[in-house]
């Protein structure tokens, strides 16, 4: 039983294992890329994502966890700046350079993962 972290319409940066490996890959084989490359497929809403999580895992998503609870427990600071701030991260440099994600479709990539 669980859900969304608290509002649930923070973004949510991912990427599966497979294109992960795959763009360190890409990057090793460019030496034309240098610097920090963000290694993300896209980016849901977190609500989206425990939504996708629960289906994969055949279990109900209704529980969310409040901000206030997430803040006693983790702290303010690294609840606000970990878990409940959106993270809108974009693998521009990645693409631009030519890389294609192969896993797009968060809700396939947890039922491969979990099935």
């Amino acid at each position: 039983l669980g859900g969304p972290l608290g509002p649930g319409s923070q973004a949510m940066s991912w990427i599966s294992l497979e294109d992960a490996v795959r763009s360190v890959r890409f990057i090793l084989d460019h030496p034309e890329i240098s610097g920090p490359v963000n290694l993300v497929s896209g980016f849901v809403a977190q609500a989206d994502f425990a939504q996708a999580l629960a289906a994969a895992l055949h279990r109900p998503c209704l529980l969310p966890a409040p901000s206030f609870a997430l803040r006693m427990v983790l702290g303010s600071e690294m609840a606000n700046n970990l878990v409940l701030v959106n993270h809108r991260i974009d693998a521009k440099r990645l693409r631009n350079q030519g890389f294609q994600f192969d896993d797009t479709d968060l809700s396939a990539v947890m039922r491969r993962i979990y099935e």
